[in-house]
């Protein structure tokens, strides 16, 4: 599985913790550093049978200083994607990408059914 995660993120530390305590294994690559790339985000909304807005960090302020409330509500799909591979910080995290399962943000129960 690939963990993309911030470093300084309370969220992705407690996500990280949790696959730690439970031994799963993981890479864990900086979303800033290293965000993931176009396709690696077209398969991982077309796997997760999640809304692509679902994968934009809306709490976040590059979200807000770009204003993308309003573009995302309207913008197409290759938009949306160009806009999340641009900058890791608008998408929300951690992203866990396994063989044929994605979670986006952590909520522990998703957790214990997606990834045990």
């Amino acid at each position: 599985m690939k963990f993309y995660w911030y470093p300084k993120c309370g969220t992705c530390r407690n996500a990280k913790k949790w696959l730690d305590e439970h031994n799963i294994s993981y890479e864990a690559v900086h979303i800033v550093e290293s965000p993931p790339s176009k396709e690696a985000l077209k398969k991982a909304y077309e796997q997760s049978g999640l809304p692509l807005k679902k994968f934009f960090n809306t709490s976040g302020q590059k979200y807000r200083e770009l204003g993308l409330k309003d573009k995302v509500a309207s913008a197409g799909e290759e938009e949306l994607l160009d806009l999340l591979a641009s900058d890791g910080m608008l998408i929300k995290r951690p992203l866990a990408i396994g063989e044929n399962k994605v979670t986006v943000g952590f909520k522990e129960s998703d957790y214990a059914q997606i990834w045990q």
